[in-house]
């Protein structure tokens, strides 16, 4: 009998046992996953979570039962220690379990400030897993000092949960702008008024120097020459792909663990899907964070392990929350040269251009744009950018053209 056995048990796992067995395959499915819980949603974990709107049970992405109920092993709070491509195994606290499939799901890991500068010191917090956020929620309470180290999607949720809760809101950005990586001026002018209107003290182009404190977080020195008396600290500096088992099993790496357009590491018996794999695209290899990747490439590598021969084509979105505000993102906007903003009665949305050419769009509170914008890039349809600025101008009319 087939056995296919998971490493991580993310939003990709998830995804990919589902699919297994809702298309009949019936051999052996192992998952290992090193956090004591199920499989659950990170999104809302530094939002309606951490602000109480939703319970734990929520957060899971399928009732426990659902595992057991068709007989997918799940073994939480298991570490695998090694993988074995000769022999065909994995090693996990001891136990030797066979693999005819293997499948790399292991995500991201934040990235954390060094030691050196005060990163050890207790109450200094990433926001990746359900303990993280377990562990900060008891110290944002009302008046408390946050200090948030990063201007990018995480760091800004973070800020705007803080700011709804009532804490007084420091956030630092060494570049000279938030959102500079991944968003136009135009994006990141939106959501600096958006943060400033709520209070927050948000300073770009001004990093962190070093973190003070005895055993915990007390202060911290900035690179404007300012320093701060902080309660905690939030850090959010990015993510980097969870390659480190694949690499040390020989597998190769490009952006993370490498595949092809199938989902195949540089192994045919090896996978991988989700933030830990990057794939062919017409730039090269790409490596995407998003829920709608990792659903998708779990999904294609499922039916590829049951025989199929698809091939992946990614169709990129993201979301954020902050505050009442719900950023909608379609495309990629690599490459750039123009930016079109379109305002209708609140609803607004940035169209990234290179040329003629419509690559990606923003939209704030702006559904309609988002839906429209991202069936447009799917199509490989740009409209005129002058129709798009145009309030006036029926953007479903648009898919029309």
């Amino acid at each position: 009998m087939t056995k296919v056995v998971v490493i991580g048990a993310g939003q990709a796992a998830a995804s990919l046992v589902a699919r297994l067995r809702g298309k009949g395959f019936e051999g052996d499915i192992t998952v290992f996953g090193d956090e004591p819980q199920p499989p659950y949603q990170r999104p809302p974990l530094s939002k309606a979570y951490l602000l109480g709107d939703m319970t734990l049970e929520r957060l899971f992405l399928r009732p426990e039962s659902f595992y057991s109920d068709n007989n997918i092993d799940l073994r939480t709070g298991v570490r695998v220690d090694s993988v074995d491509r000769t022999a065909k195994t994995v090693t996990a606290e001891g136990e030797t379990v066979p693999y005819d499939h293997l499948v790399f799901c292991t995500g991201s890991e934040p990235r954390r400030l060094p030691a050196a500068i005060g990163g050890d010191l207790a109450g200094v917090s990433v926001v990746r897993t359900l303990a993280d956020v377990d562990d900060m929620a008891p110290r944002c309470t009302k008046g408390a000092r946050v200090l948030i180290v990063g201007g990018g999607y995480i760091g800004l949720e973070a800020a705007a949960v803080a700011a709804k809760l009532g804490l007084k809101v420091t956030l630092v950005e060494a570049a000279e702008r938030i959102l500079q990586r991944v968003a136009a001026p135009e994006t990141s002018s939106y959501f600096r008024d958006l943060h400033k209107s709520h209070g927050v003290d948000l300073r770009e182009g001004c990093g962190l120097v070093k973190l003070t404190g005895d055993g915990h977080v007390s202060g911290a020195d900035l690179t404007d020459g300012s320093s701060l008396e902080v309660d905690f600290v939030i850090v959010g500096v990015g993510i980097t792909p969870g390659s480190e088992l694949a690499e040390a099993a020989g597998l190769a790496l490009d952006n993370g663990i490498r595949t092809n357009a199938l989902g195949q590491t540089s192994d045919p018996s090896i996978w991988a899907a989700g933030d830990c794999a990057s794939f062919p695209s017409a730039d090269g290899q790409m490596r995407l964070e998003s829920v709608g990747n990792a659903v998708d490439m779990a999904e294609l590598v499922a039916d590829n392990i049951m025989g199929g021969e698809g091939t992946y084509t990614a169709k990129p979105w993201f979301w954020s929350d902050q505050y009442d505000v719900k950023l909608q993102i379609a495309g990629l906007n690599s490459g750039y040269d123009r930016v079109v903003v379109r305002d209708n009665n609140g609803a607004r949305s940035h169209w990234y251009y290179a040329g003629d050419t419509l690559l990606a769009v923003d939209a704030m509170n702006d559904p309609r744009g988002y839906m429209v914008g991202k069936r447009l890039i799917e199509a490989g349809k740009s409209p005129a950018p002058d129709a798009v600025a145009d309030p006036e101008t029926d953007l479903k009319a648009l898919l029309k053209a």
